[in-house]
């Protein structure tokens, strides 16, 4: 049974519709065909995770309604290694031009080449937010002859394949005199592809090649397997090789002349298959940076997200928005802004008061047709749990005591993973001179400076303490000191003029907790404090 209502039309399941009935007239009773792919050439990031979220949000609802469906992740780890990145010994250089899998791993690495190196953590961040997929070293496909045949069918249709090409050359980019050969040898001698096709035989299949490091041989094609398509021929290829019905790739394929507009017109023409459904999905940001590159490094990955946030609220993020939308990821304070929108869906869905599309983003978010994904028992507001891990610097004796009093909770272990994400989100996004530090002592030259209206009101807060200790009670008690000082209700709805007042109030707070001006929400900071040290504090 599908995961949306009857009336539910958000677009992954509309595009399961398209992709099941799309099979069903392709290879009726056959199962379906999603597929990914991604280039451990250095970090995979958080665009590229869209390249295989999309696919899986759509295999996993129709596996949800009892469909057979497989979600290939093909690793093209048979890339060339292009450039070194900053960071890397400039020795590496010497390695441009070989496969991944033939590059040795960075320095410091325990992965016995570039390709696992980078390859590794995504793996492990797919198997935390329970994505599902039968991965394909490239390597392993090429290497093993699996595309033998097609490679031969390709240079038997070079011409053609150039034809298809050149109508997108421009007049600069058009060699007269050079002959097109859609497959590149990686050299037998220096391992590189920086070699150069001379000449092909068909009916034997002979193919001579130079490489710029001065070796030359001539091989057998049929019983050649180092090398490999040119992308905008392979990219074809296995589309028909694999029978792919769902594909989806990004803006930057899908300009004039691009893979996917080219292997659209090669993938029937010259291997005979059929181009798959294919949405184009926009980019995804990090709040506070630029469009992501990996090729210039240090751009965030799924598992820096997964350090920060649970898997339910990343997987959300990719569900909640179709593909042509672009949208942002959090690693600033707006992550305690995301994580109070996901509590809230996370209620509306309890009462019943969501939306059908809602409903069916959360559920796609939680768990997956295999079954549910690891939540927190007790989910304490992520904004909540980081002021206290802030406040306490991780202890997690005090961090108990205040969960205790917050929400009487009686081991850490109810407020994890969610504790957890808070704790690194601290550690890692949080500025040294942003983090929160409570009084050692009383700022005593403040607390004599003070005029009777403040030392009154700080008399009212110290007097509510044990009556108002909860976070809702708190609350009540610091935004009504300055109600009830102006001779209202501490309920009533405050005037502009008390509303002055209430920022003055919570500034003085401040400077003599933390010294600062500002600082975590007063009711939290308050209860990480503890009554007695904010006594202390306040001078009562």
């Amino acid at each position: 049974m599908s995961v949306a209502d009857s009336t539910e039309t958000d677009w992954v399941s509309r595009f399961a519709d398209e992709v099941i009935s799309e099979a069903e007239r392709r290879a009726p009773g056959e199962p379906i065909v999603c597929a990914s792919g991604l280039s451990p050439s250095g970090p995979i990031h958080l665009g590229n995770l869209r390249e295989v979220m999309t696919p899986h949000l759509v295999a996993d609802e129709i596996r949800r309604r009892g469909h057979e469906c497989v979600h290939l992740l093909s690793w093209d780890d048979y890339d060339r290694f292009r450039r070194v990145p900053a960071g890397v010994d400039p020795s590496w250089a010497e390695h441009i031009g070989k496969p991944l899998t033939s590059v040795p791993a960075p320095p410091g690495s325990a992965h016995d080449s570039w390709a696992a190196h980078f390859k590794a953590p995504m793996e492990a961040a797919l198997n935390e937010l329970g994505v599902q997929y039968r991965g394909i070293s490239q390597t392993e496909q090429y290497t093993s002859g699996a595309y033998r045949e097609q490679i031969l069918v390709a240079m038997r249709e070079r011409d053609r394949i150039d034809a298809v090409l050149a109508r997108y050359r421009t007049k600069e980019t058009v060699q007269e005199s050079a002959a097109y050969f859609p497959y590149k040898p990686y050299c037998e001698l220096c391992e590189r592809d920086l070699t150069t096709v001379t000449a092909y035989d068909d009916d034997s299949t002979e193919l001579a090649y130079t490489c710029a490091c001065g070796f030359g041989e001539t091989v057998r094609l049929a019983g050649h397997d180092r090398g490999k398509l040119v992308w905008k021929v392979d990219w074809p290829m296995r589309w028909a090789y694999e029978g792919v019905v769902f594909e989806p790739s990004g803006v930057d394929h899908h300009s004039p002349g691009s893979a996917w507009i080219v292997g659209g017109q090669l993938v029937g023409e010259v291997f005979g298959g059929e181009q798959p459904i294919g949405p184009m999905y926009a980019f995804v940001g990090i709040t506070g940076m630029a469009k992501m590159s990996s090729s210039k490094g240090d751009v965030p990955t799924p598992a820096d997200a997964l350090e920060i946030m649970e898997a339910p609220v990343l997987r959300w993020l990719y569900a909640r928005r179709k593909p042509s939308q672009s949208f942002k990821i959090a690693f600033d304070q707006e992550i305690q802004r995301l994580y109070d929108e996901w509590d809230a869906l996370g209620r509306k869905v309890a009462d019943g008061t969501r939306q059908p599309s809602e409903l069916a983003a959360y559920n796609r978010a939680v768990r997956t047709a295999e079954g549910p994904l690891p939540e927190t028992p007790r989910p304490v507001p992520y904004r909540t749990l980081a002021s206290i891990v802030d406040v306490t610097t991780g202890d997690e004796d005090q961090t108990l005591r205040i969960l205790g009093d917050l929400d009487a909770i009686t081991s850490l272990e109810d407020a994890r993973p969610r504790l957890d994400r808070a704790q690194r989100w601290i550690d890692t996004q949080v500025a040294a001179d942003q983090r929160t530090r409570v009084r050692e002592e009383p700022d005593a030259e403040l607390l004599d400076s003070l005029g009777d209206d403040d030392r009154d009101s700080l008399r009212l807060l110290v007097e509510g303490l044990d009556e108002h200790w909860s976070l809702d009670g708190l609350t009540t008690l610091v935004y009504g000191v300055p109600k009830v000082r102006a001779g209202l209700a501490a309920d009533a709805k405050p005037t502009p003029e008390v509303k002055t007042a209430q920022r003055a109030f919570f500034a003085l707070l401040y400077r003599l907790l933390v010294g600062r001006d500002t600082g975590p929400r007063l009711p939290t900071l308050l209860l990480a404090v503890g009554a007695d040290r904010v006594r202390k504090l306040v001078g009562a």
